[in-house]
């Protein structure tokens, strides 16, 4: 099918862009090409000639910006308000509809060049950093995490100098496919500027664009809506975030798109263990984006997007709205789990938050491999004879697995598991841990071999395909 390209975000007007020009790259080589979300855009049919066109010289995409946008934005960035924030090193670069679902998607770029929210810094990306998104964005979307996806990297040719990278370094630009690029930053630069006519304009576009059914006449009523679920959406991620171990790291509101899609990978890590004060960036002195304090992170983040809700309607119904947080969060951390470990849903709510509680209590207190244990138990009960094989089945026969094992036979499995695919006759699951990362990248900064890369995306998709997370093609018929 063709693709069906958008310029929707162009009816904002210019108070939310600025128009940019390109980067020029002396070279051009994909390193990355995400053929099963081109299909789903309708672009799968590109030649490398025209993926390079459109991805490296970005030339315009036909029926979408005919230049591309520099998004503007403000942003708490670790609770410190920066106003001298927006699209530094990235822009927007063409919308299109998914074909499956109908959905509108940005094509967004990491590392095209400077814009006028550059300041002092190159707009470029090192190979080393679009890499390590192409791992996280493909690693998440294979644990069931709502993520942008890496659409596309390319090496540029360029030598970078960076402090936290040995230098010169190779250099790359990425473009993600997402599910929007509004984020609360967006909503934050309208209401610091006092200009609730574009908080508005902000508002009414991205109901009408992303939630449709939220739509009411009363601009405090819709506004107390979109913020309910905005909520709803965010915590919802955070909540799969927690389930695969993952942690963020950068979780300024900048950082938070509206429609919850989790996106933007800097200082991200796997945890090894349930760590609550495990930190992925290493200038996270205090822990305030630790694991175990992403969600009030997140529910921070929340509030200050209703503080620039005030304008347009009130203190009591935005806080109502606010109150969704705790039970969405609690709600979402026991589908996430449930997911993981390929169990059903039970009627009794009750006993399903008894085994979450557990669970998670037992990850936390054996600090048994966090990935591993979910791999072991996936599907329940159904796998004991599996656990009892594991490398981790030490952990399993202590007193702190025992309310966990007591729980399990209540759980039927989810109908759509597949032990019988071959991933799950591995001893240990594929994982995506620091070291593994480095070893990944070693041999490419070393000699150029990309070998380990290749064979790390060959177990992700495994795993996806054994969880039933893969992206479904356009025909498929469950569409």
């Amino acid at each position: 099918m063709p693709a069906r390209p958008s310029r929707r975000h162009a009816e904002l007007g210019p108070d939310f862009y600025d128009v940019v020009a390109p980067a020029r790259f002396p070279q051009a080589i994909i390193r990355h090409r995400n053929q099963a979300w081109a299909a789903r855009v309708g672009l799968g049919g590109l030649t490398d000639e025209e993926w390079i066109a459109h991805f490296a010289r970005f030339e315009p995409m036909e029926g979408s910006f005919p230049e591309p946008l520099a998004l503007r934005y403000h942003g708490h960035q670790f609770r410190s308000y920066n106003p001298d924030l927006g699209d530094g090193r990235g822009f927007l670069f063409a919308q299109l509809h998914d074909l499956r679902d109908g959905r509108l998607l940005d094509l967004g770029t990491k590392g095209s060049g400077q814009t006028p929210y550059s300041r002092f810094a190159d707009g470029r990306l090192t190979l080393k950093g679009g890499l390590r998104e192409v791992l996280a964005t493909t690693m998440l979307e294979a644990l069931g995490v709502d993520t942008s996806k890496s659409f596309s990297l390319i090496e540029t040719g360029e030598s970078l100098e960076r402090s936290d990278e040995p230098s010169p370094t190779r250099a790359s630009v990425l473009v993600r496919l997402s599910h929007s690029h509004i984020r609360i930053g967006s909503f934050q630069r309208p209401r610091a500027l006092g200009r609730t006519e574009e908080i508005r304009r902000l508002l009414d576009h991205t109901i009408r664009t992303y939630m449709p059914g939220l739509w009411h006449e009363d601009v405090g009523t819709r506004a107390a809506s979109f913020l309910a679920e905005v909520c709803r959406l965010v915590v919802r991620t955070g909540a799969q975030w927690m389930a695969a171990g993952f942690v963020h790291g950068v979780l300024n509101t900048d950082n938070i798109n509206v429609t919850g899609e989790s996106f933007d990978y800097g200082p991200w890590r796997f945890a090894p263990v349930n760590d609550p004060g495990f930190t992925a960036a290493y200038f996270d002195e205090f822990g305030l984006y630790a694991f175990g304090r992403q969600p009030e992170a997140l529910a921070w983040n929340l509030g200050r997007l209703a503080e620039c809700l005030l304008p347009l309607s009130d203190i009591d119904r935005l806080g109502a709205a606010l109150d969704v947080i705790g039970p969405s969060l609690q709600d979402s951390f026991a589908e996430a789990i449930l997911r993981r470990l390929g169990l059903a849903r039970p009627e009794d709510e009750d006993r399903l938050h008894a085994l979450v509680g557990a669970f998670w209590a037992f990850l936390r207190e054996s600090r048994a491999p966090f990935e591993q244990v979910f791999f072991d138990w996936y599907g329940g009960s159904l796998s004991t004879a599996r656990a009892a094989r594991s490398p981790a089945a030490e952990h399993y026969a202590g007193e702190t697995f025992a309310r966990v094992r007591d729980l399990l036979p209540a759980f039927a499995p989810a109908p759509d598991i597949r032990l019988d695919h071959p991933y799950f006759a591995r001893s240990t699951p594929c994982t995506m841990l620091i070291d593994e990362v480095e070893a990944v990248w070693a041999p490419i900064a070393e000699r150029d071999d990309w070998s380990a890369y290749e064979a790390k995306m060959r177990a992700i998709a495994e795993m996806a395909e054994a969880y039933g997370t893969a992206p479904q093609a356009v025909g498929d018929p469950a569409a």
